[in-house]
């Protein structure tokens, strides 16, 4: 317990002595923050050292460590409410300027970076340290290493959560996309960063089995590139450090050009081959049949992992970025193709001999639609990275349709297949409250996702039409606000499908709380495919 007092001892003086010397209200809170959640996580840790032996990590049978586990699926539920009500919240500000309140916390600017952070980074996060602690553990034969560090990297990782998070609203933000939370945020998220890098190692050392399974590779390769795609992109001067802000290193077009290096590459390794492990391990264990084609996950892999790194600076077509690296970038966007569609083949291959369980097992449907979100996402973007496209694309809500359809259509479908596997198992029950509702979750998601995006696509489109388009004298036959008039039909198409998409994450919530009580609702089981026709009839009713 020594070890332990003396970090969490040195966290708390840092936090009270940010508090005490804060030059902004911002440094103050977050200083108090830090403080108290140290000396929280000091009597949690003396609890767990004094306490009853079951108070420490609880094991499985085989010995697993699936407390830290446990800890993620609720976690991961939680924070995927909180990211989409912000985002129904933000637009039905679009859709009813009205709604922008005058209160500065509450305004549009602040809630959309905690939107967009919530749902990649609280809610992704959570579902991608969980799943890869759960699938490294059963793949590797190996208890996750150490005793203490899976839990620093849980609590640690929600406390990055939280600074971020109060940070938007209280107006601090680097104004980078994707990493807005100031200079000393990011110091926290790569302390925690490194623990979850060395415990996923750790593990893989001592594994029994002499083989890495496909998903840790892609587990990995996210770990290692988001490490070092944080500290390349926020590398910053403070201005004080007592205070919140700080000044990027880079400037202009380097700063642009290192910005949309991560940004683009966050997507690929943080929303792309973290998610990939997912479904190579929860795929096959929910269809029970092996993987289609190891030899093509493997070639996947690599090739993935090498492409995505150089399709960065398609983001900045038309910029001052020399315009060979823009075809450099757009090149390799192209041939991401290939690799993708490689992985979705063999995914949705995976259930060869198993397509008949799609009509009975709606946790296998989430993870089947999200494969086929998946792979029309990696069509759509190489699409957009084309400059001709691009002209028409880039500042529209077709980008903002296509990011959608892979965070919610993807990741979104993805991580729900996994939630909804992990809970019974980590509850110690035989199945969910309701298999009943995974359905009715299944359905509003998806076509609260089709509705969303599908009105993206057409305002975008219909945007950057607008924009381009000259009447007889050559001048701009639009104003600005007659496009915006122009899209408000398709900001209320989107917010009811957003509402939609929360209604279904409501559901998953409640059905995750009550088979965490042990709860099982009464309810006939799908038909199976031999069943007489009467039979199918009264079971589905």
């Amino acid at each position: 317990m020594g070890l332990i007092a003396l970090p969490i001892g040195f966290c708390a003086a840092i936090g009270l002595i940010l508090a005490a010397n804060a030059q902004d209200t911002a440094m103050y809170v977050h200083g108090l923050m830090f403080f108290v959640g140290s000396i929280l996580a000091g009597f949690w840790v003396i609890k767990s050292t004094t306490g009853a032996p079951k108070a420490a990590a609880p094991k499985t049978p085989e010995g697993f460590n699936d407390g830290v586990v446990r800890a993620g699926v609720i976690a991961s539920t939680f924070w995927g409410i909180v990211g989409f009500l912000v985002g129904v919240i933000i637009a039905s500000q679009l859709a009813f300027p009205v709604l922008n309140f005058d209160l500065p916390w509450t305004n549009f600017g602040r809630l959309r970076p905690l939107h967009t952070s919530a749902v990649i980074f609280a809610f992704g996060g959570n579902v991608l340290i969980m799943t890869s602690f759960y699938v490294v553990q059963r793949t590797s034969g190996a208890r996750l290493a150490g005793n203490w560090s899976p839990w620093f990297v849980f609590w640690g990782y929600q406390m990055f959560i939280v600074l971020a998070a109060s940070g938007y609203l209280l107006g601090v933000t680097q104004s980078k996309e994707y990493a807005e939370p100031e200079w000393y945020v990011d110091i926290w998220l790569t302390f925690v960063w490194v623990a979850y890098l060395l415990v996923f190692l750790a593990t893989l050392w001592k594994r029994k089995e002499p083989h890495i399974y496909v998903a840790n590779w892609f587990f990995l390769a996210f770990i290692v590139t988001v490490a070092l795609l944080h500290l390349v992109n926020n590398l910053t001067m403070p201005v004080s450090f007592a205070g919140s802000k700080s000044y990027i290193l880079w400037s202009g077009v380097q700063d642009a050009l290192v910005q949309w290096w991560y940004g683009h590459n966050a997507v690929g390794f943080f929303l792309t081959a973290g998610f990939l492990g997912i479904m190579y391990y929860f795929v096959p264990k929910q269809a029970q049949r092996p993987v289609y084609s190891y030899r093509l996950s493997i070639v996947h892999f690599w090739s993935l992992i090498f492409l995505y790194i150089w399709a960065g600076p398609h983001h900045l077509h038309y910029t001052a970025l020399p315009d060979w690296a823009q075809t450099l970038g757009m090149t390799f966007s192209i041939m991401l193709w290939m690799p993708s569609w490689g992985g979705m083949i063999n995914g949705l291959m995976t259930l060869s001999g198993a397509w008949d369980k799609l009509r009975t097992d709606p946790i296998l449907r989430l993870l089947a639609v999200s494969i086929a979100f998946y792979g029309m996402s990696t069509f759509e973007g190489p699409l957009m990275a084309i400059k001709e496209v691009n002209a028409l694309s880039h500042y529209t809500d077709w980008t903002i349709g296509h990011v959608h359809s892979g965070a919610l259509g993807w990741v979104g479908l993805v991580s729900f297949g996994a939630i909804y596997y992990l809970a019974p198992r980590m509850f110690n029950v035989t199945r969910l409250y309701s298999v009943r509702m995974v359905s009715w979750h299944f359905w509003l998601a998806t076509i609260g996702i089709v509705l969303y995006a599908a009105a993206m696509w057409v305002s975008g489109i219909m945007q950057g039409l607008m924009w381009r388009a000259y009447d007889g004298l050559g001048f701009l036959q639009y104003s600005f606000a007659e496009t915006v008039e122009a899209m408000h039909p398709f900001y209320v198409i989107r917010l009811i499908g957003g509402l939609m998409f929360l209604g279904g994450a409501l559901i998953m919530a409640y059905n995750v709380y009550r088979t965490a009580k042990g709860d099982q609702r009464t309810e006939q089981p799908y038909a199976v495919s031999n069943a007489p026709q009467a039979q199918v009839q009264g079971a589905v009713s």
